[in-house]
């Protein structure tokens, strides 16, 4: 990851109720995954052909 700071954006699937919730921030060569109960710590990062066949499958 460069200096800069992620830009987290939410699923469109999660609701506003607190359950489970997944964010995204791209980036050119990577997609990070992570919990957005978890802000802080771990993440999953993915090649953006891996992401895009997890959403097409």
């Amino acid at each position: 990851m460069s200096g800069t700071e992620l830009e987290w954006f939410k699923s469109s699937y999660s609701s506003g109720e607190g359950g489970a919730c997944v964010e995204v921030a791209t980036e050119p060569t990577t997609v990070h995954i992570r919990d957005s109960k978890t802000t802080v710590g771990d993440t999953i990062t993915v090649e953006p052909a891996a992401w895009t066949a997890f959403l097409a499958w």
